[in-house]
This record gives structure tokens, sequence and C-alpha cells, in this order.
């Protein structure tokens, strides 16, 4: 084990009316357990992370918590013989920020069946660009890719400025495909940034409104990645071209939506949920060596929206929930 005396790290705690955060001085011994500690280095901030420390937020039962649902950073102490001090390693998603210690920390201590051994051709940094929100993003495309896909195929991108949009649009395009339309309610204001990231087309969920929806409308879209979910869904299921895919990953639109079988039994249509946080470890491994290689946007810094440190982590969850966040947000530790 290191010798460290302190260090420091954003808390939450839940303070019956509100979740207050504050960075705080803690010790080694306040560290949940696991096989490996990391120095970490980087990491994002991710829409569950915001929630985490909103009142009635959702993803943390219990407090006080580290939030930072993923993490880039070097091993300083090991007892797993698979991963040895100095080590690069990156963590993402099952319980880390939600229901154990996370990323915004100096220092986290993680089951070492969670990491990933950073992959050649990726820094520390470009892992927490890409990050969850990329991670995400790379599953839906694989998904689309599990059902017959061009690239020349229509592809439709809600959420288009978010992390998982803008991480989505720009992978497409790194990958060749040639169609790519972005939705974003900010997409006036956005039009360059996602055109220089590889939409070939941009616009908004209002512009793509139908003035009434039936359950099959034309076929526009042989693939559809949505970060979004809520009401639209109902709209572009039915705007799926036969055979077409569709990867869910979020509910910020909404919970609910409404739908038929009729897209499901007449044009043979997949809805697939994207699950990153319980995602195997062979397609974890196998997804993040693609980001490294054939999958890695070719502008990463690009997409950064802003590079915080831990004290600035309030601002930017108040600029994620509100939806003025675009493109991704960095956090540097060390």
């Amino acid at each position: 084990m290191i010798h460290l005396t302190n260090f420091k790290a954003l808390l939450a705690k839940n303070e019956s009316e509100t979740i207050q955060t504050a960075i705080e001085e803690l010790t080694l011994s306040d560290l949940p357990t696991g096989e490996c500690l990391i120095k970490v280095h980087y990491s994002s901030v991710n829409y569950k992370d915001a929630l985490a420390t909103k009142k009635g937020g959702g993803v943390v039962r219990n407090y006080p918590m580290i939030p930072g649902i993923d993490l880039s950073g070097e091993i300083v102490s090991s007892t797993d013989a698979n991963f040895n001090i100095g080590d690069k390693v990156l963590v993402t998603g099952y319980q880390l920020g939600t229901a154990h210690f996370g990323g915004f920390s100096e220092y986290a201590c993680v089951p070492s069946k969670w990491i990933v051994p950073l992959p050649t051709g990726l820094t520390l940094k470009e892992a927490m660009i890409i990050g969850t929100a990329g991670f995400t993003a790379a599953l839906s495309i694989h998904t689309l890719e599990q059902n017959p896909l061009t690239v020349t195929d229509s592809i439709l991108v809600t959420g288009a400025t978010g992390g998982v949009g803008s991480m989505a649009i720009a992978m497409l395009n790194k990958l060749g495909y040639q169609q790519i339309t972005a939705a974003s309610r900010k997409a006036t204001a956005s039009t360059d940034y996602l055109h220089n990231i590889g939409a070939t087309t941009v616009t908004t969920p209002a512009e793509l409104q139908l003035e009434k929806i039936k359950p099959l409308e034309k076929q526009l879209w042989q693939g559809i990645i949505d970060p979004v979910g809520g009401h639209g869904l109902t709209q572009w299921l039915a705007q799926l071209s036969y055979g077409g895919t569709l990867a869910l990953s979020g509910n910020t639109g909404g919970l609910h939506f409404d739908s038929t079988v009729l897209p499901f039994i007449l044009r043979g249509i997949h809805l697939t949920g994207i699950d990153s946080v319980s995602c195997p470890m062979a397609l974890r491994k196998s997804l993040w060596n693609r980001l490294a290689t054939t999958m890695k946007p070719d502008h990463l810094e690009m997409m950064i929206d802003n590079e915080i440190t831990l004290n600035e982590l309030p601002t930017a969850f108040n600029k994620i929930l509100s939806g003025e966040m675009t493109g991704r947000t960095l956090v540097r530790i060390h």
C-alpha cells in the first residue's frame, strides 16, 4: 500500500431536504474495498453524475457517495496479479459512482474485475474524452451492426449535441457512414459543430415531427441511435426501415412512449436497450480496442466542451441538467 495521509474528493451527502456536495479530504481508510488502488488522472461529466447530486435523482440509494461513473488513471497498489503498479487503466460502468465511490476523487479503490487495461492507441485523457458516453455510443453502433447495415444507409442520431449523441456521430463518420442525420434541440446554435464531427444533415426533432403519427410511416432510417427516449420513440419506430434497429440508451426525454406491434411484425424492426453499466467484460474490452483504433474519432480534442477541476463540478452538473452542455466535459484530477 502506498504511503498517503489524505487526498481530495467531491463528496455528496444527503441533508434531508437536498443533496449537498463539497470537496473534502479523505484517507485511504475511507475508500471501499477493492483489489486495486488507482491514482485517478481524469474523469468526465455524465448525466447520471449530475443526477447523483440531485434529490430524487434515482441513481444513488445510499449516501455519502463520491460520484463519477468513469475514470482513467494508473495502478498504485494491487493484490491482483493481473494488474501491476504503474499499469494505465480505465473503469466505466458497474457500480462506480452510484453504489461504490467513483471517479471524482484523487484516488479510487475498485474491484479488479471492473478494470480495463488502457488500450494501445489511447491516452488517459483521450479515454475520458470518450468516457462512459463514448462507450455507450460504441455499444449502440455495435448493436446496429448486428443487423444488415451498409455505409450508405441512413442513420438518425437524436440528442446529437450531448455526450452519447456527439460521440456516436463522430464514430459513425470515422467508420465511413455517409448519411448521418443529427437531431438536436440546439441544432441551430450547433450546426457547425455537428457538421465538423461528421453529421451530413443537421435538424431538430421539431422539424422532423409529423403532423399525425401513424403506426407505420414512410421508411426513413435503417438505424437510429437514441439517448433521449420518451415520446419521440413513437415517431422513430414508425419510420424505421424494414429490418432496421433502434438502439435506446437514455431517458432524458421521459420514461414513457406509445407504440403498436405493427412496426415489429410488419417490418421486422428491432428495439434494443443499451446497457453500458453491466456490459460483459469480453465485449467491453473488444469495444475499447475499437475505440482506440477503427472507431476512434479523428479530432477528439474538438469534442471537449470544457476541461474542469473538482471544484468546478457543481457548475457542470447544473449545465448538463439544464441541457446546456455540448459535447464532453472532461474532469482533470491529477
